[in-house]
């Protein structure tokens, strides 16, 4: 239920390079990014500490390199550092709309971003700083998806939010499928044994062990950030 209050002191949110799109084919809208910094930094002022886990593939997707004929591993590290570039734009569009921040990647590049160190990303996050992950846990054949519920694990978030194009979970895709039902609230291994689209399977399995709750929800034109983080019922939960 949703309350005066904010339902979740420390949250990892997981957002696509997709969000940067706006009304361009690929690359970065940087309006768009300010658009999306604004909300982030609008639920921080809530007294919520965040981090975001950002995707790539607004620049680079390495299942479509890896169609193109380049090997996995290469494939995958490309798409790594396509992640970085997102993490600098949205540190830019951050520091725009007033927000602290500390752009932490999984691949060592000093004069970009700070190491990954566990207990010095929960120091920043104790001192009011916005965290934004990048370069997914630094391998590959692991998602952005892992690893944002790697990293929410690890710095003791209470919920990983995935802000996507689509408003929940479905039974099939609602795209194509008319009669595709969204759900309120779903099981890991529902999400497993049906074969959803949510994350992958790695880090829903990662998820269930440890508890990690997922909500699932449309990133839309604005609001649906702080609607989510105040309680409200909105995308789906899984449990």
């Amino acid at each position: 239920m949703p309350t005066s209050k904010p339902a979740y002191k420390r949250i990892l949110l997981k957002i696509s390079g997709e969000s940067f799109l706006g009304d361009i084919a690929t690359g970065i809208d940087f309006s768009r990014a300010l658009a999306v910094a604004r909300e982030i930094k609008e639920v921080h002022d809530l007294g919520v500490d965040v981090a975001v886990m950002i995707g790539g593939g607004n620049l680079f997707r390495g299942a479509r390199g890896i169609k193109d004929g380049i090997d996995q591993g290469s494939a995958d590290q490309m798409g790594m550092l396509a992640t970085v570039i997102n993490g600098i734009a949205l540190q830019a569009a951050l520091d725009k709309a007033g927000a602290d921040t500390r752009h932490v990647s999984a691949i060592e590049i000093k004069s970009v971003a700070e190491p990954f160190i566990r207990r010095r990303v929960i120091r920043h996050m104790e001192k009011g700083r916005i965290i934004i992950f990048s370069a997914g846990i630094g391998c590959p054949y692991f998602t952005t998806d892992t690893a944002a519920a790697q990293r929410a694990l690890e710095i003791g978030a209470e919920i990983i939010f995935k802000a996507t194009k689509v408003d929940g979970v479905y039974s099939s895709d609602p795209v194509t499928d008319k009669a595709a039902k969204r759900f309120k609230t779903i099981r890991y291994l529902d999400v497993l044994k049906k074969n959803l689209k949510v994350m992958d399977a790695t880090a829903i399995s990662l998820c269930s062990d440890n508890g990690m709750p997922i909500l699932v929800f449309a990133l839309g034109p604005g609001g649906n950030i702080k609607r989510a983080v105040m309680g409200e019922a909105i995308g789906t939960r899984v449990y």
